[in-house]
């Protein structure tokens, strides 16, 4: 196999170390399951006296198994893990999944015995998913190498499609499974990692996204650390939706710099997961919603969703949503509203929400005509239905049109259809075999709509790292004046400046300057000056010395600068996060963190990118002008701020760099504040 991970769910054989055949066992649940789910591929069950388990005889180890073992499970005990690796290892087994707890999960004696096998298989060339981890599925060979109760139920049965589930939980992940299901939500592949010692779920989302005919890949995570892995499911072109979990604040890095403080937690999460557009949901019944949506071929073209439905209601819960969600609701065109005016009754509506009303369902025509004008319609992308308390023909008729005009015109066709299951029983069977995704409430339909556009518009350029104007770091405790020095050196804008030697010195700095400067305290470890009194503003000639005096008390050097006019005071700043460095742009100034008001992304970064950090935040308004003010240069903002990304594109993770305020004039910007934090030393 080109990719080794692919045995977990294509191996042709595998070897269960520690079977056993006692009914119940863990040992014996993998090798029952293969059985009942109808594996082709050899089973090898591997217990130390041989014998039988199910009929199958069993081997001493896996290099006694008659055949080459493509995949192990190891259901054996946490000692005895590291002997069942070498032995895996000695017989050139590609993938071993370690069920077996006892690992990372229960402290510090638990961690190092983790960490030796996972040295071992290294060395050995075995990768390893886990440990404590209930396996992995080929839903279309019955591959169920896994020991979860969910294949042991008499009513499961295994549903394959073109989706693919990763899980760093293994009972919260089969128990999704089992709603997918139950749903009809196909799957081709199923993967739980549990500690991820080695095989991490971006690891093997990043295998499936290889995998033909896989349609849309869904996970649920604890944890994203790995940045790179991040963008290259991203760069793989497959829809991903990702139920991450994690939210709350609690046990976040109080950063002492403004942009560390903004820039953490779950908000880079979620900046990096819009950024690569890569679908973020709240919840199991989200993450299914949308499957549903990938698991069909047809991804619309734009934004514009056309909604038509038989209840007033429900159209404006629907339009709510189309709102709230980010989407536009289509402005249907002179011919279609023409269309729909012979159709409607005078007490529905023709135009975006089309309400059809429920007279017109009991004329099969009319209503197959209405939905044509609508899905035909060049201003629309995405044809939401809304339906309530279907029943009888009526399920038949509603199931047969939506077919025909997503077959017909290639657009989604999502249906909402709200009402008790017993009202319409196969309903929902009639709309799955169409291929017709279908939610029980609007709102629902528009999200799964909303994510099919999200993973369908036009992939933008990506920016590569290590830039051309990159430099070496600062040194650690840089001052201010040698951070600025040092930014100049790659055309970064910054004010003239110099440290003034003495008081006389001073009142030399701000005649260089102009007559009129700023004059700052360069104090070690004082990074909010202003709230300490260390800067003061139109310093002339007259008052240099005084001035001088008063921030050399406070313990540093003296900074004078050339007084740059009023302009948009802007936060432009890079901090840490497990994904890599994060670039923070928004209204900046004293009030940074009152505003709160942040855009997010991780670095690199393009112009484009830029510019919708700029739009998210009110910083796009202010550099328009507000109250009369003059427009700021919002272009030399996005050339300051891409010219930062390259400059830092060598330096070492960890760093922060906060440029607060960097200020935005009418032409030009200027950087009026810089303070530089080193790595922490390890």
């Amino acid at each position: 196999m080109s990719n080794p991970l692919r045995a977990l769910w294509s191996a042709r054989s595998v070897a269960v170390v520690g079977a056993s055949a006692r009914p119940g066992s863990l040992g014996r649940l993998p090798v029952e399951y293969l059985r009942r789910h109808g594996y082709g591929g050899a089973v090898y069950p591997v217990r130390p006296d041989g014998g039988e388990v199910l009929g199958l005889p069993a081997y001493p180890s896996v290099q006694a198994c008659p055949g080459p073992v493509e995949l192990a499970m190891l259901l054996v005990s946490a000692d005895k893990v590291p002997g069942a690796i070498d032995d895996c290892v000695a017989a050139g087994v590609p993938v071993a999944i370690v069920c077996s707890s006892g690992f990372a999960e229960t402290g510090e004696v638990g961690a190092r015995l983790q960490d030796e096998i996972v040295a071992k298989a290294r060395a050995g060339g075995l990768r390893l998913v886990g440990p404590n981890c209930i396996g992995a599925v080929g839903v279309e060979t019955g591959l169920v190498a896994s020991f979860s109760p969910l294949f042991s139920g008499a009513q499961t049965a295994l549903v394959p499609g073109p989706l693919a589930f990763v899980s760093q939980s293994g009972a919260l992940g089969y128990g999704t499974v089992s709603l997918a299901f139950e749903r009809r939500i196909g799957l081709g592949q199923v993967v739980t990692t549990g500690n991820e010692a080695d095989v991490t779920a971006l690891e093997a989302l990043c295998a499936l996204a290889e995998e033909p005919g896989c349609t849309g890949l869904l996970g649920y995570v604890e944890s994203l650390t790995d940045g790179a892995a991040l963008r290259r499911l991203a760069a793989s072109g497959v829809p991903v939706a990702l139920l991450k979990a994690g939210r709350s604040e609690a046990g976040q890095r109080a950063a002492a710099s403004h942009t560390g403080a903004l820039a953490a937690g779950d908000r880079v999460v979620d900046a990096a997961l819009r950024q690569l557009d890569i679908v973020r949901v709240e919840d199991v019944d989200e993450l299914l919603d949308v499957a549903q949506a990938f698991a069909q071929p047809r991804r619309p073209a734009g934004p514009r969703v056309a909604v038509v439905t038989t209840s007033g209601g429900s159209g404006i819960l629907a339009a709510d949503a189309i709102e709230r969600y980010d989407l536009r609701l289509a402005s249907l065109g002179p011919q279609t509203g023409a269309v729909l005016r012979e159709i409607v009754p005078a007490f529905g509506a023709t135009a975006n929400p089309v309400d059809v009303t429920a007279t017109v369902m009991g004329d099969p025509s009319l209503f197959d005509r209405a939905l044509d004008a609508v899905a035909d319609d060049p201003e629309v992308d995405c044809v939401v239905a809304c339906f309530c308390v279907l029943t009888g023909d009526d399920v038949a008729q509603v199931v047969t049109s939506l077919e025909r005009i997503a077959a017909a015109t290639g657009k989604p066709v999502l249906a909402a259809r709200t009402g008790a299951e017993h009202l319409a029983p196969a309903a929902a069977a009639a709309l799955h075999a169409a291929g017709i995704p279908a939610y029980p409430t609007p709102a629902r339909a528009v999200r799964a709509a909303a994510a099919l556009w999200q993973v369908s518009r036009p992939r933008r350029g990506v920016a590569l790292p290590g830039g051309s104007r990159c430099i070496p770091a600062p040194a650690p405790g840089a001052t201010e004046a040698e951070l600025k020095a040092l930014l100049a050196t790659t055309g970064l804008p910054v004010p003239r400046h110099r440290i003034a030697a003495n008081r006389d010195d001073a009142v030399a700095a701000v005649a260089e300057a102009g007559g009129r400067a700023v004059c700052k305290a360069v104090v070690p470890g004082l990074l909010h000056k202003t709230e300490a009194g260390g800067v003061v503003l139109d310093v002339t000639e007259a008052d240099a010395a005084a001035t001088y005096d008063r921030l050399a008390a406070l313990g540093g050097d003296v900074l004078v600068e050339e007084q740059v006019d009023q302009g948009v005071e802007v936060l432009v700043g890079v901090a840490p996060s497990p994904l890599g460095p994060v670039l923070t742009v928004g209204p900046g100034g004293v009030l940074t963190e009152v505003f709160d008001d942040v855009a997010l992304r991780l670095l690199p970064v393009t112009a484009h990118d830029v510019r919708e950090m700029i739009a998210e935040t009110r910083v796009a308004s202010l550099l328009a002008g507000v109250r009369g003010r003059t427009r700021a240069d919002a272009d030399a903002l996005v050339e300051l701020v891409v010219r930062l990304a390259d400059t830092v594109a060598a330096w070492p993770a960890g760093f922060e760099l906060d440029l607060n305020p960097v200020v935005v004039l009418p032409r030009g910007a200027r950087i009026l504040d810089a303070a530089y934090a080193a790595p922490p030393e390890e």
